[in-house]
């Protein structure tokens, strides 16, 4: 940020390109606090980290921010300061500081969050909350400032909600990068899953004298795999997509052979290769749903950038970086 001693208009400050807030489903966790068992140089840098939390580093019309709110920021948004280097750690200060000139721009236009929303943003946190394949269910209670976050989102959305790309753009974007939709050798892959080596040995023994047919029987009726339901057919894959182990073994069989026994941590597998894809570019068709993705993406930071930077124009905010924690990095420096 530049411009720190001015308050209004403060038009040197580096405008940080924020694309839609990934804000739903980041929690907003204290600050670290003292840890036991400190050596004489952690309990000094913690005698000054607590000496410097309460002390102001954004002050946006009349709210006024301190490091222990960035430091909270930084939990939600990145796990915490710990290990970032002060480059890292200013730019997501920048972030910081225009997520509140946006919390801000949409209090005084009277933007709010009603019941429902909330109701249903504090829901949606008590199942993220749950650990994967625990049970129960968290406090039904949304952390400190998550809210405020919840509503930066909706006034983003409302900034760029009208954004559209249309036909023309998306084959001009085809035209300029075909080069990004060739696509490499794939294959279609199909697996049997078992859970001992024993087994798949018997499975791998039973295809040897029969072939695809008992394949998708027992894909159907045996296999472990998630893909089971559909006769054992994984999907189609190209280099890079499967781990190292298994595509050499799977892009090195002819169409329509079947592999060894492959052990992994999910159990013993005999992959079948179904059919190889040779490279090729993809159509203008095929391409257009990521194209449309990239430029919409591409949009919405402009036109989300142009509001922002037409903000800090109008309200009155000032950075108070001699305050902050760390060494603030301003932009090209």
């Amino acid at each position: 940020m530049c411009g720190y001693n001015g308050s209004r208009k403060t038009r040197r400050a580096p405008a940080a390109l924020l694309a839609v807030l990934p804000i739903l489903g980041l929690l907003l966790a204290a600050a670290c606090g003292r840890e036991e068992g400190q050596g004489p140089v952690s309990r000094v840098a913690s005698l000054v980290e607590n000496k410097l939390r309460g002390r102001p580093v954004l002050r946006v019309e009349k709210s006024e921010f301190v490091n222990a709110d960035f430091r909270a920021y930084l939990e939600a948004t990145s796990g915490g300061a710990k290990g970032l280097p002060a480059e890292s750690l200013s730019r997501l200060f920048d972030r910081f500081v225009d997520e509140k000139i946006l919390l801000e721009a949409a209090r005084e236009r009277g933007i709010s969050l009603s019941e429902d929303e909330k109701k249903e943003y504090v829901a949606r946190l008590a199942i993220e909350a749950v650990p994967e394949g625990g049970s129960g269910s968290a406090a039904a209670a949304a952390p400190e400032g998550a809210f405020d976050r919840l509503l930066v989102e909706k006034y983003t959305f409302l900034v760029v909600r009208d954004t559209r790309v249309d036909g023309g753009e998306v084959l001009a974007y085809y035209e300029q990068h075909k080069k990004d939709f060739l696509l490499q050798e794939r294959a279609q892959v199909s697996q049997i899953l078992v859970d001992t080596e024993e087994k798949a040995v018997s499975v791998l023994r039973r295809l040897e004298r029969t072939g695809e047919p008992e394949f998708r029987t027992i894909a159907l009726e045996e296999s472990l795999g998630p893909e089971s339901s559909k006769r054992g057919v994984m999907g189609v894959f190209q280099p890079g997509d499967l781990p190292a182990d298994m595509e050499r073994v799977i892009f090195a069989l002819d169409e329509g052979r079947t592999s060894r026994v492959v052990e992994s941590a999910y159990g013993f597998h005999i992959f079948r290769l179904d059919r190889k894809f040779p490279p090729a570019l993809q159509t203008e068709s095929e391409a257009a749903p990521e194209i449309q993705k990239r430029i919409m993406a591409q949009k919405m930071k402009d036109v989300l950038a142009a509001h922002l930077g037409g903000l800090k124009d109008t309200l009155s905010w000032q950075v108070l970086s001699e305050n902050l924690f760390f060494t603030y990095q301003r932009l090209g420096e």
